[in-house]
């Protein structure tokens, strides 16, 4: 059965549901919009371990481990776990699973990660490869600090562009068969580059690939945002959100009040100090989780667009001048949907 639907995006042939999920963050984003949500909130910054590296692997397997306990599934019945951060070698993820002794992919998207995971995963269930995985993303704000700007105790000032990567994780069970929330359709995003050379503006360089996987997607499959009840992007922030809500306006869609920004729904950006909003791995992760797969679960949605986004630089690449470029993919979430589109 032929699964392309256009260019872009693959239509899964078998029933791909989501069994459970969960999400864990940290202080700052317990205090945030969405302290209600979340699975696990810690007041350390450490939880409990010796170095903020050691506390982002502890992050990830305590939210992996609270997702297979939601499911009722022992990790040794995973067919695969894939996972990725953002440290170096997605050591925090190598390091979470090195005792679960379930085959493993790392993987990485920056920030666009947790859609990445999700897709690799359908696919493998939807190819016959696995009946149950787990995707599993997390970051650390003070791990992402040390790596990717200056020690925390250098104290510089913050731009109004550049984003607070959020501590936080969120791990979700995909299974064969059928379930209240079903993963229906994959894009998958093309390395988009703006120029933008700016490390404390990633929203920027993040949004021209958000415009072109959403453009690509809406094409693919006949759609527009009339057809979802939410679409999600994953990290934007505000500059990032407004500058693809113009894009997209300019390009012709009405994007009405359905398009939002997990970056910008995680803090207070009033009270919180977060500049344009959050951003990294758990960012979009854990909205997924504590926020966005709740609301379909209840029925408040019927059908959602998670669209992570993520800036593909590293330290090296800054250091030589490189610009940002940006990568978004995308799943579609479908609350009981009737028919498998064919």
């Amino acid at each position: 059965m032929e699964k392309r639907r256009g260019r872009k995006t693959a239509a899964l042939a078998m029933p791909v549901y989501v069994r459970s999920f969960a999400a864990a963050v940290g202080k700052k984003e317990g205090e945030g919009p969405l302290k209600d949500c979340f699975d696990y909130i810690s007041e350390d910054s450490y939880f409990g371990e010796q170095s903020w590296e050691r506390a982002e692997s502890h992050l990830l397997r305590q939210c992996f481990m609270l997702a297979c306990d939601k499911a009722k599934l022992p990790p040794s019945e995973l067919d695969y776990i894939l996972s990725g951060d953002l440290l170096n070698q997605c050591i925090s993820s190598a390091f979470a699973m090195r005792d679960t002794a379930v085959s493993y992919f790392g993987t990485y998207g920056a920030c666009s990660t947790m859609a990445e995971t999700l897709s690799l995963g359908a696919m493998l269930i939807d190819g016959g490869f696995a009946g149950n995985v787990c995707a599993v993303t997390g970051s650390h704000f003070c791990t992402a600090e040390r790596q990717y700007r200056f020690p925390l105790e250098y104290g510089g000032v913050r731009t109004p562009t550049s984003q607070w990567t959020v501590t936080g994780a969120g791990a979700v069970v995909l299974s064969r068969g059928r379930g209240a929330i079903e993963l229906t359709h994959i894009t998958t995003g093309a390395i988009t580059d703006a120029g933008i050379t700016d490390v404390n503006n990633m929203g920027a360089a993040m949004a021209p690939a958000a415009f072109d996987t959403l453009v690509s997607h809406f094409r693919d499959l006949g759609r527009s945002f009339a057809d979802y009840d939410a679409v999600f992007t994953g990290d934007l922030g505000a500059v990032g959100h407004d500058l693809l809500q113009t894009m997209l306006h300019d390009a012709g869609y009405d994007t009405g009040v359905k398009l939002m920004d997990c970056g910008m729904l995680i803090y207070d950006r009033k009270t919180q100090n977060v500049n344009s909003g959050g951003s990294g791995c758990g960012c979009s992760a854990s909205v997924l989780a504590a926020h966005i797969l709740p609301a379909i679960e209840k029925g408040i949605w019927k059908r959602v667009l998670f669209a992570a986004t993520g800036a593909l630089l590293s330290t090296t690449s800054a250091q030589q001048g490189e610009s940002i470029p940006g990568i978004c993919h995308a799943v579609v979430l479908e609350r009981e949907a009737e028919e498998w589109k064919s």
